[in-house]
């Protein structure tokens, strides 16, 4: 941060609730969504020019993969999409999207009435191509020098089998869908557009494939156009 506002006048914005703003700002879901018709995030989503996504080459339990469109997740506020929705001072995590079961009495702004699954290996992946549909990102980052596979993380427990994986790579791209779909093919993936059942989308709606269908973006890889070293020489596998 320091290095940031050394650059001049730069704001920063806590955008978990509120944050310094006196309203949350209202997106609209073009198309309809698929879970969500429209969301309300921090105002600075509204304000911001460039939405850039800067993620982690991981692997999901719930989604397969976590990449620069999973990464929008976390930008429902708490207030609102958490488990104390209510309260601006909230903190806990995002159950009621997850799965609503006993958190009945949240009402999640902009949820569809039909949408009423309580599967979270569907919900997640078609709130994912939701979000991004309502806030686009410009520029996806995925960092690969470092990371894990096996899950998002080692809150996840042991039968997630977490290793340490070095793949030693960076991925850029104006598009998340195409940027996510050569990320799950660096990742040993053949198929980034592979239906339910197949892996990394072992038991999750692929939310890549979803996306594509929502008109943001291609995840075929032979439609991208991929430059500096290949796919081929990238790839890490990470199982």
């Amino acid at each position: 941060m320091n290095a940031l506002a050394a650059l001049g006048k730069v704001e920063f914005e806590n955008t978990r609730n509120l944050g310094k703003g006196g309203r949350y700002s209202h997106h609209k879901v073009p198309g309809g969504g698929n879970l969500f018709s429209s969301f309300d995030f921090n105002h600075a989503y509204e304000e911001t020019d460039v939405m850039i996504s800067l993620a982690k080459l991981k692997n999901h339990v719930t989604t397969g993969v976590t990449l620069s469109m999973k990464n929008l997740f976390g930008i429902t506020p708490n207030s609102l999409y958490g488990d104390q929705a209510g309260s601006e001072d909230a903190t806990a995590g995002r159950s009621p999207l997850h799965n609503p079961r006993g958190f009945e009495k949240i009402r999640l702004p902009g949820l569809k009435e039909d949408a009423t699954s309580t599967d979270p290996f569907y919900r997640v992946p078609g709130i994912i191509a939701d979000i991004c549909a309502a806030r686009p990102i410009h520029l996806a980052i995925i960092d690969g020098i470092t990371s894990m596979s096996g899950a998002e993380g080692p809150w996840c427990g042991q039968a997630a089998e977490l290793k340490f994986i070095a793949p030693g790579v960076l991925i850029v791209g104006l598009n998340p869908v195409s940027t996510d779909a050569v990320g799950t093919a660096v990742m040993g993936y053949a198929d980034p557009r592979a239906k339910r059942g197949t892996k990394p989308f072992t038991l999750c709606d692929n939310h890549l494939l979803l996306a594509e269908q929502a008109g943001l973006g291609t995840a075929n890889l032979s439609q991208i156009d991929v430059r500096g070293m290949t796919i081929e020489s990238a790839r890490c596998s990470y199982g």
